[in-house]
């Protein structure tokens, strides 16, 4: 998809700031069987969705993930924790008003951080961008190391910092992400008694995000998740009994769909996944998505593309710029149904 995104249609903070409740901005809602396209606010899903569909939801939190290099116009941003103790992360050049990326760094090298703490650079994971990593966070964990001197992951499009709170979900439970599952970030705890009330399901699943920076068109790399034997259950009885699977964020998608073995069906799993959902991949259990709106080159709008098709797709963009939605984590939504 091939599209310019103006400046001002960018959201630089949070709804909370521009005068809105979380739950208060707006929702786009585009139906592949018709074509049809509508605008709603985000209070109005309960309306919008049917008693028996069943809300998939990543229940991962978000950590301050971005830590000052001590000494250095640097910080680093703490992706992925990997299997083996090490960690994906990437550079950042820290001069300006907002981070930029930066392409230096030697295998070896080693950045010194608050408290005693440093990362090594073991050797690259992507071309400029992502390093594997070593940590010594002084005897703790990374992740206690990084609540106590990290902070939230912004970027260009936001020039002031936000405390943590305003980068977390209702639906947070377990700290992992780099950057907030932000499809989920409108929904407030009144809106989600109105959809139980309304009989809509909310089934929980966990994916660590890991960075997704706007700058580069990069492939998703392995990312944790876990998909529970209720949830899987919930899904697989839902879908047999003709009643809609709409997931909350491509992260959901890609948790929710590790899990569908080769008969189709879901089952309780965990693990490393690298599961990319494409056109040609396609979706097994997942009819419809939640979720914000995308950069022109985000490889998040392929999996968009399998879910709605092209027409759908390119209409609801263009009418998102028509109608001025606002882009990004803070920014508006879109609701893409069967």
């Amino acid at each position: 998809m091939r599209f310019t995104l103006p400046t001002d249609l960018e959201a630089h903070e949070p709804p909370e700031a521009r005068g809105l409740a979380r739950d208060g901005v707006r929702l786009l809602v585009g139906e592949v069987s018709t074509g049809a396209i509508s605008h709603h606010r985000f209070t109005d899903l309960p309306d919008v969705l049917r008693a028996g569909d069943v809300l998939v939801v990543n229940t991962s939190g978000t950590l301050p993930a971005a830590v000052q290099v001590v000494g250095a116009g640097l910080a680093v941003h703490f992706s992925t924790g990997l299997a083996g103790g090490e960690w994906l992360v990437e550079l950042r050049s820290t001069d300006g008003k907002a981070s930029k990326p930066y392409h230096g760094g030697v295998a070896g090298q080693r950045l010194p951080l608050p408290g005693g703490g440093a990362v090594t650079l073991r050797e690259r994971y992507s071309r400029d961008r992502l390093w594997r990593a070593t940590v010594d966070s002084g005897g703790g964990s990374v992740t206690a190391f990084l609540r106590r001197y990290g902070q939230p992951i912004r970027y260009s499009y936001v020039p002031r910092p936000w405390p943590l709170p305003y980068y977390q979900t209702v639906f947070a439970t377990e700290p992992g992400s780099a950057e907030m599952p932000s499809a989920a970030r409108p929904f407030s705890e009144h809106l989600v008694t109105r959809l139980v009330a309304a009989g809509v399901l909310i089934a929980p699943v966990l994916l660590h995000a890991g960075v997704a920076s706007p700058e580069a068109h990069e492939r998703p790399y392995p990312e944790w998740f876990d998909v529970s034997a209720t949830t899987a259950r919930v899904v697989a009885e839902a879908r047999a009994a003709g009643r809609r699977i709409i997931a909350v964020g491509t992260t959901a998608v890609r948790a929710l769909e590790s899990a569908v073995g080769a008969d189709g069906v879901p089952r309780a799993s965990s693990g490393w996944t690298d599961l990319v959902v494409t056109v040609d991949h396609g979706v097994r259990v997942v009819d419809g998505l939640l979720t914000g709106f995308h950069e022109p080159r985000a490889s998040h709008l392929d999996l968009l593309e399998t879910i709605a098709g092209s027409p759908l797709l390119d209409a609801m963009y263009e009418e998102a710029l028509r109608s001025r939605y606002l882009w990004h984590e803070f920014g508006d939504t879109n609701l893409i149904l069967p």
